[in-house]
């Protein structure tokens, strides 16, 4: 996935109800949608940081000798400044990048 070209806000706005509900016709529908979503981009996000900084990993066993790294540094500032999951997953629900559907109706 590749969530650096959503344009999605880095802060919380206000958000029209009826925007939200306009594919589903039920506002809860809609948030559960969007809840499954940012589940999965959070899973992303943190796998992909996860593999990153493995790279940077010391495996000594000395807990006095802490080494700070430069680049592990930059990583994790980088993936602090990211846009939320649950704002990335509300921002592909409004641009209509979610496929969903409802087993229980026809």
């Amino acid at each position: 996935m590749n969530f650096r070209t959503i344009k999605a806000p880095s802060t919380t706005i206000t958000r029209d109800i009826v925007e939200l509900e306009k594919d589903t016709g039920n506002i809860y529908e809609s948030m559960v949608i969007i809840h499954k979503r940012a589940n999965q981009i959070g899973k992303e996000i943190t796998e992909e940081l996860v593999q990153k900084l493995q790279d940077f990993a010391s495996y000594s066993d000395n807990l006095e000798e802490i080494f700070e790294n430069r680049e592990q540094i930059e990583i994790s500032k980088y993936y602090e400044s990211l846009p939320k999951p649950n704002l990335i997953a509300l921002q592909e629900f409004i641009d209509d990048k979610i496929y969903h559907r409802n087993p229980n109706k026809k």
